[in-house]
């Protein structure tokens, strides 16, 4: 293995260890206890397909996991929605661990396994988002050789991340059993759609062919409905 691809490796195992440390932080006090169904089942469907990705990313694509561990967002607006994004994220969680400690509110087995299998659904279309977009970035920008991918899940949709990502996000706290964090995870939605729009905004500038793309591709996140 080579030092640069070492370096990619450990960054990479770095940011996942800390993701998993600071959602168990989030979780397990606010629960009171470690006996909390929901939380493991989160952590588990969350973060084994995540190493198993970035275990395939790192053989294959080095690149594309370079660009997916940069999170140095340089438009505003963006830096406000990814802030936005992460506050809902911490709220979210910690009400989630409160409510299963005094019981606000109940999801039943049925409603959790659906969810989960959401959860994993989205998780299939971010991983298939990623093999189509070689270009796929966490942050806002165009690179000097981008093209416009128009195949695929991109046939279908503008921004198939972006539907992964909510159909994700909107399954977690029903994962964890609080429709209470499902309230708080609700704010995402105009969220992402600022973020998307303001996304387009550059594209349409900057990409080359993306206006004719949209054109072609009318739908945003949804298919028949935005």
């Amino acid at each position: 293995m080579t030092e640069s691809r070492k370096s990619l490796m450990l960054a990479a195992l770095g940011k996942c260890v800390m993701g998993l440390v600071f959602m168990a932080l989030l979780l397990f006090p606010a629960a009171g206890t470690m006996d909390y169904r929901g939380g493991w089942l989160l952590l588990g469907l969350l973060f084994i397909p995540m190493i198993v990705m970035g275990i395939v990313l790192l053989i294959k694509s080095p690149e594309l996991l370079r660009r997916r561990l940069d999170s140095k967002e340089k438009r505003s607006n963006q830096r406000g929605v990814i802030g936005m994004s992460g506050l809902i994220f911490i709220v979210g969680f910690v009400v989630a661990g409160i409510d299963y400690r005094y019981g606000w509110s109940h999801i039943g087995n049925t409603g959790v396994y659906i969810a989960s299998l959401l959860f994993l659904v989205g998780y299939a279309l971010y991983g298939e988002v990623l093999r189509e977009n070689v270009w796929l970035s966490r942050t806002v920008k165009v690179e000097s050789e981008q093209e416009v991918i128009s195949t695929g899940l991109y046939g279908i949709v503008r921004h198939p991340m972006y539907t992964a990502t909510l159909l994700m996000f909107l399954s977690m706290p029903v994962i964890l059993g609080s429709l209470w964090s499902l309230a708080v995870f609700m704010i995402y939605i105009p969220i992402i759609v600022v973020r998307l729009l303001d996304e387009e905004q550059l594209l349409r500038k900057e990409l080359k062919g993306y206006d004719e793309y949209c054109q072609k591709v009318r739908w945003r996140l949804l298919p028949y409905l935005w």
